[in-house]
C-alpha cells in the first residue's frame, strides 16, 4: 500500500492543473472542423516534441489533412499501450446565434464558466486528447521507468456532416501503418471519446440507408394513371416500423440495450400531380453478435417486398461507410479482460466511482482496432456525450484533471514500471 501511495503521489504531483487547462483552451481555440485538421495536428505535434517523446511523426492521409502519432519508449520488455482519438470536430453553424451577447458566443473562445470549459471540440474530443498528452508528460516528469512503450495516435476525418468527409480516412491510414509495421502495434488501445470517465468495452454499430421510392406521375384529376410514391413510402414506413419492433424484441445486450430502426427524414411530393418520387433516410442500430451486412440484407428484403407489393421501384444507398461499406461495425471486449480491469481500477482510484463499466451509445473508431487488427480497444475520456454536437458542448475542469491522473496511473500500471 505504501509503495502504491508513493507511486500515485509522484505521478499526481507532476499534474500541473493550470498547464492542463491552458492546453485544453489552446486546443479548443485551434479550429479543426472536419477537413481543417491541419492546425490542430501541428499543435499536437509541437506538444509531443515538447514533452520529449522518443518518436514523433505527422503524415497526410489526404492533402493538407495530417495524422500525428508519437511514442515514449520503454525498456522493450513490457506491453504497449496506445491512446487514440480524432482531431476533427463537427461544424459550428448556429452556435453564435444561440449564445449571442454572452461569453460563449465565439465557439472557439474556450470560455471558462462555473468550472467548465465551453466550446466546439471541448468534450468531443479535445479533452481526451489533452488528458492523454498531459498524463504522458506527468509520467515522464515523475521519472517512472517503463517496460512497455506508450503510443499516441490522433487522426482526422472521424466526424460526419461535411460533404465528402467523415469516412474515417485518417484512422484507415493509421491502421494500415500499424499492419505494415511502420507504427508499433499496441497491445491495448484507449480511445478517448467522452464517457464521463466511465469505461466502455462495448459499442453499438450502425447502418445508415437512403431509400428512394419511384412510382409514376400523372395529372391529379386522373390519379389512376399514376403510381403514388408517397402512398407507397407510407406503407414502407409502416413495414420499417414493424421490422424495428421485431429487431427490438430479438435480443438485449447488457451494456447496449436493444437494436432498432430509426427513420430520420422523409421528403417527397409533386405539384398538383400524383407524386412520382419519395425519399427517406433511416439508421439501424446494430448490436455485438449481429453484423452490419446481415442488417443490410434484412433491410433490403423489407424494402424489396414493400416495393413489389406497391408496384414501385425502390433503390437503397448507403452513404456512411466506415469499417464496413454499409456503416460501422459493433465491437466488444470482455469487461473481465485484464487490460479493461486495469483501466477501470485506475479510474476508480482517482474518482471513487463504484460502477463505471458501460456501453457506448455511439459509434466511433475503436472497431478498427478490434476488427481490423485484433487489438482490444475501449472508450474512456472526460466529457459527456449528451452535450456533444450541440450548442451545450463543454467539459468539467475537475473531470479533465481526473482523466489526466487516471491515464497516468494506467500508464504506470499497464506498461509495467520497473
Amino acid at each position: 500500500m505504501a509503495a502504491r501511495d508513493d507511486l500515485k503521489g509522484r505521478l499526481f504531483r507532476e499534474v500541473d492543473e493550470g498547464e492542463v487547462l491552458d492546453l485544453l483552451r489552446r486546443a479548443v481555440r485551434t479550429q479543426s472542423v472536419t477537413g481543417q485538421e491541419a492546425g490542430f495536428a501541428r499543435l499536437l505535434e509541437r506538444e509531443m516534441r515538447a514533452i520529449g517523446l522518443d518518436e514523433v511523426a505527422a503524415f497526410d492521409f489526404a492533402p493538407d489533412r495530417p495524422n500525428v502519432w508519437g511514442a515514449l519508449r520503454g525498456s522493450g520488455t513490457g506491453r504497449r499501450l496506445m491512446f487514440a482519438g480524432h482531431s476533427d470536430t463537427v461544424d459550428v453553424a448556429g452556435w453564435g446565434d444561440r449564445w449571442r451577447g454572452t461569453s460563449r458566443e465565439d465557439p472557439f473562445s474556450a470560455a471558462v464558466e462555473d468550472g467548465e470549459v465551453w466550446g466546439r471540440g471541448s468534450a468531443d474530443m479535445k479533452a481526451g486528447i489533452v488528458a492523454s498528452l498531459c498524463a504522458l508528460a506527468a509520467v515522464k516528469r515523475a521519472g517512472v521507468p517503463l517496460k512497455g512503450d506508450v503510443l499516441l495516435a490522433f487522426v482526422g476525418d472521424e466526424e460526419s456532416g461535411i460533404p465528402g468527409s467523415g469516412r474515417s480516412e485518417g484512422m484507415k491510414a493509421i491502421v494500415r501503418r500499424i499492419a505494415d509495421g511502420a507504427i508499433p502495434r499496441p497491445d491495448f488501445v484507449v480511445y478517448t471519446e467522452p464517457t464521463t470517465l466511465d469505461v466502455y468495452p462495448a459499442q453499438m454499430g450502425f447502418l445508415i440507408a437512403d431509400v428512394t421510392v419511384t412510382g409514376r406521375s400523372a395529372y391529379f384529376g386522373l390519379p389512376w394513371h399514376g403510381v403514388d410514391a408517397l402512398k407507397a413510402a407510407h406503407r414502407l414506413l409502416t413495414r420499417l416500423f414493424e421490422h424495428s419492433d421485431e429487431v427490438w424484441a430479438r435480443a438485449h445486450h447488457p451494456l447496449l440495450g436493444r437494436a432498432f430502426n430509426l427513420v430520420t427524414a422523409i421528403e417527397g411530393g409533386g405539384y398538383i400531380a400524383v407524386p412520382e418520387t419519395c425519399r427517406l433516410s433511416m439508421i439501424r442500430k446494430v448490436l455485438p453478435g449481429e453484423t452490419v451486412e446481415d442488417a443490410r440484407a434484412e433491410l433490403e428484403g423489407v424494402v424489396r417486398l414493400a416495393a413489389m407489393n406497391e408496384g414501385v421501384r425502390a433503390e437503397v444507398a448507403y452513404p456512411a461507410g466506415r469499417d464496413s461499406a454499409f456503416g460501422g461495425r459493433p465491437a466488444e471486449v470482455s469487461a473481465d479482460d485484464e487490460s479493461v480491469r486495469c483501466l477501470a481500477r485506475a479510474v476508480r482510484e482517482v474518482t471513487g466511482k463504484p460502477d463505471l463499466i458501460g456501453g457506448a451509445p455511439f459509434w466511433s473508431e475503436a472497431s478498427f482496432f478490434v476488427h481490423g487488427l485484433g487489438i482490444p480497444a475501449v472508450y474512456c475520456g472526460a466529457g459527456d456525450i449528451l452535450h456533444c454536437h450541440t450548442f451545450e458542448e463543454r467539459v468539467r475542469v475537475r473531470e479533465l484533471i481526473d482523466a489526466v491522473k487516471a491515464f497516468a496511473l494506467m500508464i504506470a500500471d499497464f506498461c509495467g514500471g520497473e
